[in-house]
């Protein structure tokens, strides 16, 4: 159960399946990340991209942001995403908190094609916290 992509820009990504104690043929071995996992990183780097970027447009002087995301999924198949939260952690200079708050709002109602997509079956919550360099 263990996959190789290759994207669009030419990167190769690795996946693998859990394993399946009861039938171990249908398992995986656990030497990479499940696609599903794939799948909400994806998500956390595309509005973190957005997130910098906007505030770097915006002359904020940012150093660092991060984002966490935890998730819950359905129980029956197909078992999308059902709640989604991201918890950002933006680190720089003399940046308002405000201007942190409406980049990540831009990020999710206008430019994170990945989260938008998400928000069709999840509810998309976020937080941030704001560390002074």
């Amino acid at each position: 159960m263990g996959f190789v992509a290759e994207t669009g820009s030419g990167h190769v990504l690795l996946m693998d399946g859990a394993p399946d104690a009861a039938k171990p043929e249908n398992g995986g071995q656990n030497l990479a990340a499940r696609p599903m996992e794939t799948v909400l990183a994806g998500t956390g780097g595309c509005t973190a991209y957005d997130v910098v970027l906007i505030l770097k447009r915006g002359r904020h002087r940012v150093e660092r942001c991060s984002v966490k995301l935890t998730s819950e999924r359905a129980e029956k198949d197909p078992k999308v995403f059902t709640k989604i939260h991201m918890h950002f952690t933006v680190a720089g200079k003399a940046i308002p908190a405000s201007a942190v708050e409406r980049a990540i709002a831009l990020s999710h109602e206008t430019y994170c094609s990945a989260s938008i997509m998400l928000a069709k079956t999840a509810e998309i919550t976020t937080s941030f916290d704001l560390i002074e360099t």
